[in-house]
């Protein structure tokens, strides 16, 4: 993380995690979060999960299997209640060479200098869905086009 990007970000476990991530540092990323951290993830709700047990688990598997992963901070804010905001974006290259990359929002909350819970959203880059009229049409008439066609 370079010196202007680290300046998005308060001073804190946010800036601390997301350093330790693109050093790709498994053991201090993860002294940043609270044993009881709550992760949510409201567009997969199935996804959410409690224990920084599970940041560890997921991250390590990030490195092991994304070994030039790098996270980019766009914007950050704090706000009312030891909230941190980050809009952030992720990259990382697959064994088999293919390129994943996420954009989205977290919003944390810190307490006692940890990373205590999250609201996540992150999600795959895509670029085949087509244009802003295509999602239009999508959000009223379901993926397939269907409808009453009123």
């Amino acid at each position: 993380m370079d010196t202007s990007e680290a300046d998005r970000l308060p001073k804190g476990p946010v800036r601390r995690m997301v350093a330790a991530a693109n050093r790709h540092d498994l053991e201090e990323m993860v002294s940043q979060f609270a044993e009881d951290y709550e992760n949510t993830t409201p567009v997969h709700p199935a996804r959410s999960f409690t224990g920084s047990a599970q940041v560890r688990q997921n991250w390590a598997a990030l490195f092991a299997g994304l070994p030039d992963l790098r996270l980019t901070v766009h914007d950050a804010a704090t706000g009312a209640g030891n909230k941190v905001w980050m809009e952030w974006s992720n990259r990382g290259t697959r064994p088999d060479g293919s390129v994943t990359a996420s954009a989205g929002v977290a919003i944390f909350t810190v307490r006692d200098d940890r990373i205590a819970a999250a609201h996540f959203y992150l999600e795959p880059v895509e670029h085949e869905s087509g244009d802003v009229n295509a999602a239009v049409r999508v959000a009223v008439r379901g993926p397939a086009g269907g409808g009453d066609g009123s």
